[in-house]
């Protein structure tokens, strides 16, 4: 069955963030909030939620446990049981909830700069320190772990290590080995792993996720694991994630740290995960396709036509990581974008080291977005 994503309703006569932040001359290509439609069958199963009229407390659905445990296996040959999951909120939830687990104490916290935002945040709300561990910018723009230097950085002193896996917003799928280097160090030192790996779904050809808690019992008893159907299939606005835990007493510790201040999941959430998981795959199969795309028709264009700018082709995601340091600017590259191209990007600098000088663009929107927000950023230029 084709899906259509060629075509957007309009957003800005709704309360959507993306849309609605900036002047309406601007078009936003910044936070990472798709352009599409979510899959039939998840507005099938809103709509018939609707129309029951009643819209109580909800439990922990076991049916969509499981469904997520079948989807692990499947996806993943990853065996769980039902009792390993933990549904939260979000997944920024999820490894702030983590950091919880150690506060007041004086371990740290280690990241992989530049890095989503909210991981920088983590530690200090938990009155942890804040350690980075930088990844590698190669001469092509891709990006590597400098292992010697992680393994280094991990000490009895670090509490946990904040995976982000596929990571946003440089792209990388890391392989198996990568993996295993990162948990061996953890494992050595006690370190707890808690992996962010809610763009598992958006693999492009050619590339693999890993679960890093499926590579072996060990490292899955020293893990916690982030996933959301939410940028899987649009739906980040109802609110639900999960965390697969499956070491009891860590699993323990993890709903002890809400502490009271995060209450259940949203109900729609729930209804509207299941109805994705069990419904949505041909969807996700073409968006993946179009994302692909667009993926290739964005690093064309700034190859040709954008030749100060610089970026790897992203292995994941819907996101683009820009190196726009050849253009001499003397202020921040989304600035000059925005005023002078009137396109949105995300502030590089605001993923902390290693982010000045970038920009990162989402992709996930019709073609004509991206065509038309990647002649604003050439005429900004030209300008």
């Amino acid at each position: 069955m084709p899906f259509d994503f060629d075509h957007c309703p309009d957003r800005r006569s709704t309360e959507s963030f993306k849309w609605k932040l900036f002047n309406e001359d601007v078009l936003p290509m910044w936070v990472a909030d798709m352009d599409f439609l979510a899959p039939p069958a998840v507005m099938e199963a809103l709509h018939r939620r609707v129309d029951h009229g009643i819209f109580g407390y909800a439990m922990e659905s076991e049916e969509l446990k499981l469904v997520i445990v079948d989807r692990m296996h499947r996806l993943y040959n990853w065996q769980i049981n039902p009792e390993d999951l933990v549904f939260t909120p979000g997944v920024v939830a999820g490894f702030n909830l983590a950091a919880q687990m150690f506060s007041g104490s004086s371990q740290e916290i280690l990241i992989q700069t530049p890095v989503y935002p909210p991981f920088l945040r983590a530690p200090s709300c938990a009155g942890l320190k804040r350690v980075d561990s930088p990844l590698v910018h190669n001469q092509d723009g891709s990006y590597s772990i400098d292992t010697t230097g992680f393994t280094k950085q991990v000490s009895p002193s670090t509490a946990m290590f904040i995976l982000c896996n596929p990571h946003n917003p440089v792209g990388r799928v890391f392989t198996g080995e990568e993996l295993e280097e990162m948990a061996q160090a953890c494992l050595s030192n006690g370190t707890v792993i808690c992996s962010d790996e809610i763009h598992c779904d958006f693999i492009f050809s050619g590339h693999k996720h890993i679960p890093i808690a499926s590579l072996s019992p060990e490292i899955a008893q020293n893990a916690i694991t982030l996933m959301a159907p939410s940028k899987t299939f649009n739906i980040a606005g109802l609110d639900f994630a999960f965390a697969i835990i499956q070491n009891p007493e860590l699993r323990s510790r993890f709903r002890n740290s809400c502490r009271g201040l995060t209450g259940g999941t949203n109900m729609m959430g729930q209804i509207a995960a299941k109805a994705a998981f069990e419904k949505g795959e041909e969807w996700l199969k073409e968006c993946i396709a179009y994302l692909e795309s667009n993926r290739d028709y964005l690093v064309k264009f700034i190859q040709s036509e954008l030749p100060a700018l610089k970026t790897s082709c992203p292995e994941a995601t819907y996101l683009a990581w820009i190196d726009c340091r050849g253009l001499g600017l003397d202020e921040p590259p989304s600035d000059f974008f925005l005023r002078e191209g009137k396109v949105a990007l995300n502030a590089g600098e605001e993923f902390g080291h290693g982010g000045e000088g970038f920009v990162r663009l989402n992709f996930g929107c019709p073609r004509s977005f991206l065509e038309d927000g990647l002649n604003r950023m050439a005429r900004a230029i030209k300008g």
